[in-house]
């Protein structure tokens, strides 16, 4: 018997963008197909499902209508100042209704960002996914919806409610990391442009780099490499998932690794996932691989790509390199037998140096952070301090380390010697990067939000804040002690679980603290499995990560095959009476 068929609930928030002023509710939208895109701002697997929504959007002009959902992980992506600057940053070109107290992602039933909810020209909600890589089953859910709703008469295409903002030129736009040339001016990942901009002495522009997808980290080779090779710079190319070369002397731009097109589990090296930055370290480029919450490097004299550090799986693990958990790196810069990283989903300060672990001999460890749902302001002993959100690290002349703490739109130093965190600097528009000057006696942040460039006194005494800490707020789902954790899917129109080359599904289960899992934790096939918590500890997050693939139904040479994936973090607290049962949707229709 199929289930009673769910009415969508209303858009509830403090308002829209996009929309050009105007409030929009469910009836607005009667007789199309909405898409509803629960996101924040932080998140790269959100920014990667804008990216896959772009043609499904230009399939269906008509028909179909996206909004996203801007429901925030952190306080700074609560400011409508700040959503207002990502959305047009992130070229999100759909209504967005901002929903900054969960309002409406409660209502859905959200669990993770990104959440995907589809609902018919009635009113109905008929589908709802997790995660990225389902824009193809949408697409086909909706090309079969089409035809049945046209023939009841349902279907009233329109056009979208979606108005463009009004944006101001500037000579930057969102930069994101910029390096010192050798002979004077400065190179920056200006990413708004979609270029790599040369700055002159006074900061005027020389030239501009072309073919870049939001550029972010850039390194410069060594002078004896770069002759070798015959260029100068590496560029991390962000929305291509690719890095890409300047030869600073003819402004040739290259590509040196990926092929344009997003990794997948089972993809090997030949493709990158969101590389955010670069630098040069231990004799090749290391690559903050932050769509897959891995460290890479590519060695430019052979070319080859490999992944030295992480797991896939996001969070904050300390150990040996190959084993640790890394959540979304996004900075990157080398100090000695230290590589020291900004772990943004994390807030965390991090560093990678030769300890004889297994392997390669390099182990991770966190000197500031200590989860993904734990951030704030607060300055003094690095086990006590916190950061939100950092994008960028800098190795001051001391050996000391500068942070570039965005959402708290600050610098923050962090000492070794004492591992004591103090702050430089507050009042900055989302600092993302910087570079020390050392002819000025300057640190040049890249103050990305406000599309600038903004020197400090390198001399400037840290001073100490104690400002606030936070945790993510989320709903928290109370479970039974035992409990039957189900990730949901079902195979999109025209396709089947492929199972001819192995199992086609794989589930890793986490928690922390990591006492609250007695049972059933770890790694299998099954996408479903009975855990067994702890009641003494009580509550907790459990990490879920779950990943199927599906192929077309016919088979045969040319077929098509997707991955779709998701990572979850649930707080849940264990109570009598509670659920026994805790269903997960990657994906699929409403039975």
């Amino acid at each position: 018997m199929p289930s009673p068929r769910v009415r969508a609930p209303e858009l509830e928030g403090r308002g829209w963008l996009n929309t050009g002023g105007r409030t929009q509710t469910l009836a607005d939208f009667r007789g199309r197909f909405l898409l509803l895109d629960f996101w924040t701002f932080c998140c790269v697997n959100c920014l990667h499902v804008l990216d896959e929504l772009r043609p499904l959007e230009a399939a269906y002009p008509e028909e179909l209508v996206v909004v996203g959902v801007h429901s925030p992980k952190f306080v700074h992506e609560a400011d409508p100042v700040a959503l207002a600057r990502a959305v047009e940053r992130y070229g999100v070109h759909h209504p967005v209704l901002d929903d900054p107290d969960l309002v409406t992602w409660q209502a859905y039933t959200a669990r993770a960002w990104p959440t995907l909810v589809l609902v018919d020209p009635e009113g109905y909600v008929v589908a709802q996914y997790a995660g990225e890589g389902h824009a193809h089953a949408i697409e086909a859910l909706v090309g079969e919806l089409i035809e049945e709703h046209r023939a009841k008469g349902t279907l009233q295409p329109g056009d979208s409610p979606y108005v463009p903002p009004v944006v101001e030129p500037t000579d930057l736009r969102f930069p994101a990391k910029a390096v010192p040339l050798p002979g004077g001016g400065v190179l920056v990942a200006d990413a708004g442009h979609d270029q790599v901009v040369e700055l002159g002495p006074a900061g005027e522009v020389r030239r501009r780099f072309e073919g870049f997808r939001e550029p972010n980290g850039l390194c410069l080779l060594p002078a004896e490499v770069a002759a070798e090779v015959g260029y100068d710079v590496v560029v991390a190319d962000t929305v291509h998932h690719q890095l890409r070369s300047i030869a600073l002397a003819s402004g040739e731009v290259g590509v040196l690794a990926g092929d344009g097109t997003q990794w997948f589990e089972g993809d090997g090296t030949s493709r990158l996932s969101s590389p955010w930055d670069v630098a040069w370290w231990r004799d090749r480029v290391w690559i903050a691989m932050a769509g897959v919450h891995q460290l890479w490097t590519f060695d430019p004299r052979t070319g080859a790509v490999d992944v030295v550090a992480g797991t896939t799986n996001e969070g904050l693990l300390d150990g040996p390199a190959r084993e640790a958990w890394f959540a979304q790196t996004s900075g990157l810069a080398a100090d000695g037998d230290r590589l020291w990283l900004a772990d943004s989903e994390t807030s965390s300060l991090r560093w990678l140096e030769p300890d004889g672990a297994p392997g390669d001999g390099l182990g991770v460890h966190t000197a500031v952070g200590t989860g993904l749902f734990d951030f704030g302001f607060r300055d003094g002993p690095a086990d006590q301090a916190l950061l939100q959100h950092p994008l960028g690290v800098t190795v001051l002349p001391d050996g000391s380390v500068a942070v570039a703490d965005t959402y708290n739109g600050a610098v923050r130093r962090y000492d070794p010697a004492s591992a004591q965190l103090g702050t430089l600097a507050t009042g900055l528009a989302e600092p993302s990067g910087a570079f020390v000057d050392s002819v000025a006696g300057q640190l040049v942040v890249v103050e990305s939000a406000a599309h600038r460039l903004t020197a400090l006194p390198l001399g400037t005494a840290a001073t100490a804040v104690d400002g606030f800490a936070h945790t993510t707020q989320r709903p928290v789902t109370e479970v039974a002690a035992t409990l039957e954790l189900v990730v949901s899917f079902a195979p999109p129109p025209g396709q089947k679980v492929d199972d001819r080359f192995g199992p086609a599904s794989q589930l890793v289960v986490e928690a922390t603290p990591p006492a609250l899992l007695r049972d059933g934790g770890g790694r299998g096939t099954d996408l479903t499995r009975t855990l067994v918590l702890d009641p003494s500890v009580g509550e907790g997050v459990l990490h879920v990560a779950a990943r199927a693939a599906s192929c077309d139904a016919a088979g045969g040479e040319g077929a098509a095959c997707r991955m779709h994936q998701q990572d979850w973090g649930v707080p849940v607290r264990l109570a009598d009476g509670a659920a026994p049962r805790l269903v997960l949707p990657l994906g699929g229709a409403e039975a």
